[in-house]
């Protein structure tokens, strides 16, 4: 308890710590009132006062007390939320009394650090995060990233993947959310891949076409595996982005079946050829040839490109493609032996990409399938051939002249 006179000298002492103290009793006495109402309004009076005092600290001593409060007078706390950085960034961020409306016209006013704090709510409306969105701001919108990415629309979500393409730390926040779109974690996906490439030790270890291929690739894998992995309707959504942007390529659907994302590929020709998911898969997994043939046919694919893909669909089957990459490199050896055969050497033009695709990946799986197989060799070869080796160490190799 303290007496009014006691209350009286520190509103009116000359140093901002007394004049503190007073304004967080009189905070407290209003949020614990329970009386007359002419006794809650005169300490609400109390609490205006405060407002005017000269010093931040008697302010802040002021906002400190009603923070938190569901019970803190609305229009204090908006005036609180106006006040010197230090204390509206608190206000902002926790109270619970500002309204939408209070917060729109503070988030209209411009201010970072109050942007910042907004962003940082536990709770926002979908128009607030709007609002928040339009100011285009970097450390505003990583903030909106990693404290409400839950509450932002998966169109929001896809316009921060277009804004911040190029910024490493708002890709890696994006990345980090299991809620990105599956389109807009492929845009982020495709740009890492391309700075990587441009990357001076990464060009200068590799040589540009070949890197050119293992950027190449590692895009299409992430972009199978991200397609293989989302619900349904998000998958839909994905596959029909992929296809207006051209970049669902036949490379992409062999690439997609030859390392087991059949779920991907199954959805894919579904899209493309407008036939049910499920009846595609009853289709590539039990049907004829004669069926299978149809369904890429109607997904647009000419005659050469419906008959590989067949063949790849057929050889396929019955083997286990996610984890076995021995039968990988078995399917693929099947599939360019029967183009040369089947072409007698002479490889349609639409199919010419696939064919080169094709070697390339071939090569890729035996180059895998080779590792460790001649350190296995030199340890269980006999004594008298790791002595023929050791002998050839010292000769002098030349290479014939041009």
């Amino acid at each position: 308890m303290l007496g009014y006179q006691d209350y009286l000298d520190l509103s009116q002492s000359p140093h901002a710590e007394d004049r503190g103290q007073a304004a967080r009793i009189a905070a407290r006495a209003y949020l614990d009132h329970d009386g007359p109402a002419d006794e809650h309004a005169a300490l609400y009076a109390a609490v205006l006062s405060f407002l005017d005092d000269t010093s931040v600290k008697v302010r802040a001593a002021l906002a400190y007390e009603l923070l938190r409060s569901a019970y803190a007078p609305r229009p204090v706390m908006f005036a609180l939320a106006q006040d010197d950085p230090v204390i509206a960034t608190a206000v902002v961020q926790y109270s619970p009394v500002l309204q939408e409306a209070d917060l729109n016209v503070l988030i209209k006013a411009g201010d970072e650090p109050v942007l910042l704090s907004i962003a940082g709510r536990q709770t926002l409306s979908p128009k607030l995060v709007v609002a928040l969105l339009a100011k285009q701001n970097r450390a505003v919108d990583l903030r909106l990233i990693e404290h409400n990415a839950e509450r932002l629309s998966e169109s929001s979500l896809l316009e921060l993947c277009d804004r911040w393409t190029d910024d490493a730390d708002v890709r890696g926040a994006l990345l980090d959310k299991t809620s990105l779109p599956a389109a807009g974690r492929y845009l982020l996906t495709e740009q890492i891949a391309a700075d990587l490439a441009e990357m001076r030790y990464v060009k200068g270890a590799i040589q540009p076409a070949r890197l050119k291929r293992i950027m190449r690739d590692l895009v299409d894998d992430a972009t199978t595996h991200i397609g293989d992995d989302i619900a349904d309707q998000s998958n839909h959504a994905y596959i029909e982005a992929l296809i207006e942007s051209g970049r669902l390529t036949p490379r992409l659907l062999i690439q997609s079946y030859l390392f087991g994302r059949h779920i991907f590929f199954d959805a894919c020709v579904g899209q493309l050829a407008r036939v049910p998911y499920r009846k595609v898969s009853g289709i590539l997994d039990k049907g004829s040839r004669r069926g299978m043939y149809a369904l890429f046919l109607k997904c647009g694919f000419d005659a050469p490109l419906s008959n590989l893909m067949c063949r790849l669909v057929t050889v396929s089957r019955h083997h286990h493609l996610a984890e076995d990459q021995a039968a990988r490199h078995f399917v693929v050896s099947q599939l360019i032996t029967a183009l040369i055969d089947e072409h007698e050497g002479d490889v349609p033009e639409t199919l010419e990409a696939i064919f080169a695709y094709l070697n390339e990946l071939n090569v890729t799986l035996a180059r895998n399938a080779a590792r460790g197989v001649m350190a296995t060799f030199c340890d269980r070869a006999p004594n008298e051939a790791r002595m023929a080796v050791t002998q050839l160490r010292g000769e002098a190799l030349a290479l014939p002249a041009a």
